[in-house]
């Protein structure tokens, strides 16, 4: 008798599990009841299903490497290198479009535009890493490579245009020291700032910081390219084209690289945006 009362007032644990529901990403009150490891197995397997949303959805895969105090070291590492980039950048740019009127160098025209144009981009970069809770925002990501994508395109079509122009008249370069000094400083710096950018984009997974490191990685090649073509023209004048074609070659990769950031970055800012919104 005593051991079918016991039977009968007995519950099954496993009865009282299997009632609990979630409904809205929330558990039900009769969860409470749980033991405190069963929940807490719950809320962890919860934390993962949202950290596994978010890695798709609105953050970049830093935010599964780096700690947190190690993301901001980075992030403002990449400050420092786009505001020595701004000011370094800035020099050669003005130098180099001295160049250009006084030689009628077609790719000293077109380093001056790039580094004109890795002004802008270190500008982008700056406002994306500014704000330091955003350091692994999707959608400020690929906002700032939109913006990117836009001027790259912009930039390409004024060297397609002046390097076209140049060729169709025949202008001829003219060749002194300062060209060649203006060369191979614009060309060292922009490949040592081309490097650190890598470095760092890949780093912080940030595709902006990579193009702003593309950028300075062409305008390093343009500022060789200029000595390239001065020194042909010095022993071979009857290539005299070499200048304006470079300067050709330089800006349709600009563009094609324009146009594939405006490609990748278009659909998945739309999609970070709903995300951010449903949010």
């Amino acid at each position: 008798m005593t051991d079918s009362v016991a039977s009968e007032s007995y519950t099954n644990p496993d009865s009282t599990m299997g009632s609990t529901t979630v409904m809205n990403g929330r558990t039900s009150p009769q969860s409470r009841n749980l033991p405190r490891s069963t929940s807490a197995d719950m809320d962890g397997d919860h934390e993962m299903k949202v950290r596994e949303g978010a890695e798709g959805q609105d953050l970049l895969e830093s935010s599964l490497r780096l700690k947190p105090y190690e993301a901001q070291r980075y992030r403002k590492r990449a400050l420092w290198v786009s505001w020595i980039s701004i000011i370094v950048t800035l020099i050669l740019a003005v130098a180099a479009f001295t160049v250009s009127i006084m030689k009628n160098s077609v790719s000293a025209f077109g380093f001056g535009f790039d580094a004109t144009l890795d002004v802008l981009s270190s500008i982008i970069v700056l406002w994306r890493y500014n704000n330091a809770a955003a350091v692994h925002s999707a959608y400020r990501e690929y906002i700032a490579c939109l913006i990117l994508g836009v001027v790259f395109i912009l930039s390409s079509l004024c060297i397609l245009g002046k390097a076209i122009h140049d060729l169709v008249t025949q202008v001829l370069p003219e060749v002194d020291d300062f060209l060649f000094i203006v060369s191979i400083v614009s060309g060292v710096v922009c490949l040592i700032l081309a490097v650190l950018k890598f470095l760092l984009g890949k780093i912080l997974t940030s595709r902006a910081l990579i193009t702003d490191g593309f950028n300075s990685f062409v305008g390093g090649i343009m500022g060789f390219s200029i000595l390239i073509s001065a020194e042909v023209f010095r022993y071979y004048d009857s290539v005299w084209f070499l200048d304006g074609t470079i300067g050709i070659l330089i800006g349709l990769t600009i563009l094609a690289y324009g146009i594939k950031l405006l490609i990748d970055m278009a659909p998945r800012v739309r999609q970070t945006d709903s995300y951010e919104r449903f949010e």
